[in-house]
């Protein structure tokens, strides 16, 4: 997969190298930006990593105007994981997924996704979004799945987003995704009546907003992830959904 726009070339990570610059924006991104740590961060060489690079595929955003030496040209970053019999997915240490493996369709797991700071807002997400269509479209993906953030571990901070996600996207029975463990969180926090819609969309994501535009769910329950300084959902998206409504929102936002 190789695309180029103008400095923009999109492509999954082929080398050590790739995967380097990806696990360097990413601590750019979750651990200076957002708080996060871990036990295989590496602060001294600034990169975020995890047990489960070696099996993801690493979609890059790279900007070759930018120093490749210094591991800076990679500027986004999409994490992706085909289902395969006897996978083990990274959002099962948080959320039970049976329902989607025992579904029987095409799964995908998402996560680990980020942009640099001074590219959003721009081209860079438009661009990732069409390389994600065009990798689930040549995979025959029929579900899309990953744990989505917010930022901090307070819930009643994010009592309103989260109970507004599950009185009105909440995944039907059959996809529905749950957290689990002691760090499972409701997000009920609030009844459907009194929420506040202008609070709490305000108060979501703009990638979670993004998702639910193209008409994604959530599973039930949120995860409070307090080593990574993050609350987080299980999106979970119909990709035939996705097809359907993924030109005409991009449609939009492409300058």
């Amino acid at each position: 997969m190789q695309q180029s726009d103008r400095h923009f070339t999109l492509r999954l990570a082929g080398d050590r190298r790739d995967l380097t610059a990806a696990q360097r924006l990413r601590y750019r991104v979750f651990v200076e930006e957002l708080g996060a740590d871990g036990p295989l961060v590496d602060h001294d060489a600034r990169l975020e990593r995890d047990t489960f690079d070696e099996v993801f595929d690493h979609l890059l955003l790279i900007d070759t105007r930018r120093d490749a030496a210094r591991l800076e040209d990679v500027v986004g970053v999409y994490r992706l994981l085909p289902g395969a019999p006897g996978q083990r997915f990274y959002s099962e240490d948080e959320f039970d997924i049976s329902a989607l493996k025992a579904s029987g369709k095409r799964v995908l797991e998402l996560g680990r996704s980020c942009v640099h700071p001074d590219y959003r807002g721009g081209a860079a997400m438009f661009h990732l979004w069409n390389a994600l269509a065009e990798y689930v479209l040549a995979r025959d993906i029929e579900v899309m799945f990953g744990a989505a953030s917010f930022h901090g571990t307070d819930a009643d901070a994010l009592a309103q987003p989260l109970a507004n996600l599950y009185h009105n996207h909440l995944a039907p029975e059959g996809l529905r995704v749950r957290a689990i463990g002691p760090n499972a969180q409701r997000m009920d926090l609030i009844a459907a009546q009194d929420i506040d819609r202008v609070a709490a969309m305000l108060g979501t994501p703009a990638l979670i907003k993004a998702y639910l535009r193209l008409g994604g769910f959530v599973g039930s329950g949120a995860y409070v992830d307090h080593a990574f300084n993050t609350t987080d959902v299980c999106l979970v998206m119909d990709t035939g959904q996705m097809s359907a409504r993924h030109r005409r929102f991009y449609e939009r936002k492409q300058p």
